[in-house]
């Protein structure tokens, strides 16, 4: 009893441990990437034109310029490019299918092939694929999944993508325009929360990632001040010259 009792703990517990997270989702990705992009790309923008000694409102109206231009374009960006590869994707299958219909027999001694390469027995392999190709579509997504390295029942959605890449570049893009908005009149307050933002965002995705919180926030926070460094340089330097 106490063996069979440990036996069923022990598999609760792999059970419990053994599940993942989702890394074929079609939000995730733009999410991340629109978020980090409208934090960087705009802070750098209103922290180079700052930079060339505009009033306090030029800046804002760059922000807001920045933050509809910069998350339109992604999600245009992310719905075409999400959208291509869907029909490149579906466009395979359906060569998959034809082929399974009019040469069914080639198709099933093709899987029984991939199944001896990885180890499996001869005619337990043949077995197995004689099988598995009884039902067209269970075929046609195990051949998907062994050829082409796909599952067409997880195909990431071009609306997604497009929605979750507007929203999270308008909420990064918005944060350093906040300050402004809320009455500041100088830079360093949008460059501080900005800043606070990227290490927020990059502690966030760790949690996705194998990173610690403190490494992957302390990067963004890097590259994020870096950009924004760099952009005032040119904006005074530009500033200068132009005036």
């Amino acid at each position: 009893m106490a063996i069979i009792e440990t036996e069923a703990a022990l598999h609760e517990a792999h059970r419990d441990n053994h599940t993942h997270r989702d890394v074929n989702g079609g939000w995730l990705r733009p999410a991340v990437f629109g978020a980090m992009d409208g934090l960087v790309s705009n802070l750098a923008l209103m922290t180079g034109v700052a930079g060339g000694d505009v009033t306090h409102r030029t800046v804002v109206i760059t922000g807001l310029a920045g933050l509809a231009a910069g998350a339109f374009s992604m999600a245009a960006g992310e719905y075409t490019s999400v959208a291509s590869q869907r029909e490149l994707v579906e466009a395979e299958l359906d060569v998959e299918r034809r082929e399974l219909r009019r040469h069914p027999l080639d198709e099933e001694r093709e899987l029984a092939q991939l199944y001896e390469a990885r180890g499996v027995d001869s005619d337990l392999a043949g077995e197995v694929a004689r099988q598995l190709s009884r039902d067209p579509e269970q075929a046609l997504e195990i051949h998907a999944r062994e050829e082409l390295g796909i599952d067409p029942g997880d195909l990431p959605s071009p609306s997604v993508a497009a929605v979750s890449s507007f929203g999270a570049f308008a909420l990064g893009a918005l944060l350093p325009v906040l300050p402004y908005l809320l009455g500041a009149t100088t830079l360093w307050p949008a460059v501080l929360l900005a800043l606070l933002g990227l290490f927020a965002c990059g502690a966030i995705v760790a949690r996705v990632t194998a990173r610690s919180w403190w490494f992957s926030g302390l990067r963004q926070l890097a590259l994020g001040g870096a950009a924004a460094g760099v952009t005032y340089a040119l904006g005074s330097l530009f500033g200068t010259a132009v005036g």
